[in-house]
């Protein structure tokens, strides 16, 4: 060994010795040398050491040799999440800083857009930092800590959030349920500067939004699905169309922008459709024929049938109704339902826009989703368009799993 090899491994002795160490059991590894950043609970061969939820770890193969450092977390099926692979790099409150510079960096292009000023600027391990989502709304942030992990270095990146963005301010929506997996209590309010007003203005596509960051669903609004509005909205001149799981009303006023005939938009959310009306009125799209019905989805479609209502184009965007493998069948049969009445209702060659937000779902079982709708329906589906997610929720390719959002524009006879 040469000397500048042996003063490196002499240097990081240091950082090494007193972290706690994970042992992996035989045949455990595979996925982690191939830069899987997830280590599950039953993979773990031997703790050394007595880490705390949050706490980083030295991960090692069954044989000792070494494989990353990541956080630990015991309430989690997730028990390790991996967040460096180089035994030379230490992960200290710089490394933090550098992952979120860079996250931040590869959203310039939408950033310094004219059109658009609210999108993702962190996306979780798709970004290299696992259980951190943060998103822009103009001038305000709003941020989900989901991991035990990040919840220790929240102060190093609400500094640095606060130092390369400048925001009016910064609102956390810890609330959702992932974080009791990590033995996490909810958080909600606000973390620096300003609270934001009930409601901000947005715009995305040069179309306005009003967005209610504290009450809103997930952190406020939807912007994964920026580019597919536009899409849809192509289609939509001089036609009837239905928006299902409307929310603040994405697809209904990208439809009215480009001229649809008439637009009806249904959502079980008062929230939800009190907001759409005010973005209606905001953009000037009051004169266009709309109609706001607060129903839930699958009621309303089946009301529809009865009353032999028919659109030319349909958009079905519901919740994620497969959060785990194990819910799988239940939620195929949901989607299979709900696009089989969806179907019924188009006229013949009308174009159905489907979507699933489940991470469970891929692609290919969604498609063989839709073929047993349309055989149940009577239908015939021709596939003319497939959806996904935009590039500020990019997909790591050795992490499958961020790949989430799917979706195909179905023309219907």
């Amino acid at each position: 060994m040469d000397y500048v090899g042996f003063s490196v491994i002499v240097a990081a002795i240091p950082y090494l010795c007193h972290m706690p160490e994970i042992r992996l059991k035989k045949g455990k590894d595979k996925a982690v040398r191939q830069l899987h950043p997830w280590v599950f609970s039953g993979a773990i061969e031997s703790i050394k050491g007595k880490p705390r939820n949050g706490d980083l770890v030295t991960l090692l193969d069954n044989g000792g040799d070494f494989l990353g450092y990541g956080f630990y977390n015991s309430n989690s099926r997730v028990a390790v999440r991996v967040l460096e692979w180089d035994p030379n790099t230490e992960v200290n409150e710089e490394w933090w800083r550098l992952r979120l510079r860079k996250a931040i960096k590869a959203r310039e292009p939408i950033l310094s857009s004219l059109h658009t000023n609210t999108c993702r600027l962190v996306f979780s391990e798709a970004d290299f930092l696992p259980g951190l989502i943060v998103d822009k709304y103009a001038d305000y942030l709003s941020v989900q800590i989901l991991t035990s992990g990040i919840e220790n270095i929240k102060s190093v990146l609400l500094d640095e959030l606060n130092s390369l963005l400048q925001p009016k301010g910064v609102f956390d929506r810890s609330d959702a349920s992932a974080r009791a997996h990590e033995g996490l209590e909810a958080s909600h309010g606000t973390l620096s500067g300003e609270a934001p007003p009930e409601f901000v203005e947005v715009k995305e596509n040069d179309i306005k939004y009003l967005i209610n960051i504290a009450e809103g669903q997930k952190s406020g609004f939807f912007c994964d699905q920026r580019d597919n509005r536009r899409i849809v909205a192509e289609h939509a001149a001089g036609r009837r169309v239905l928006d299902c799981f409307c929310y603040s009303g994405g697809f209904t006023l990208n439809a009215l922008n480009l001229g649809a005939a008439e637009v009806i938009s249904v959502d079980s959310s008062a929230l939800a459709i009190e907001t759409l009306n005010q973005n209606i009125k905001l953009n000037g799209f009051g004169r266009i024929p709309h109609q706001s019905i607060q129903s839930d989805v699958n009621k309303q479609l089946r009301a529809f049938r009865e009353s032999g209502e028919k659109f030319d184009i349909i958009v079905l965007d519901p919740p994620k109704y497969a959060p785990s493998r194990s819910t799988l069948d239940k939620a195929s049969r949901a989607y299979k339902d709900l696009n089989r009445i969806g179907m019924g209702l188009l006229t013949s060659g009308g174009l159905l826009a489907t979507f699933s937000c489940s991470g469970a779902v891929d692609i290919a079982h969604f498609k063989q989703i839709i073929a047993w709708a349309a055989l149940d329906a009577g239908k015939e589906v021709q596939f003319i368009y497939q959806f996904s997610q935009p590039q500020d929720h990019p997909v790591r390719a050795s992490f499958p799993e961020g790949e989430y959002l799917k979706g195909l524009l179905c023309r219907v006879v």
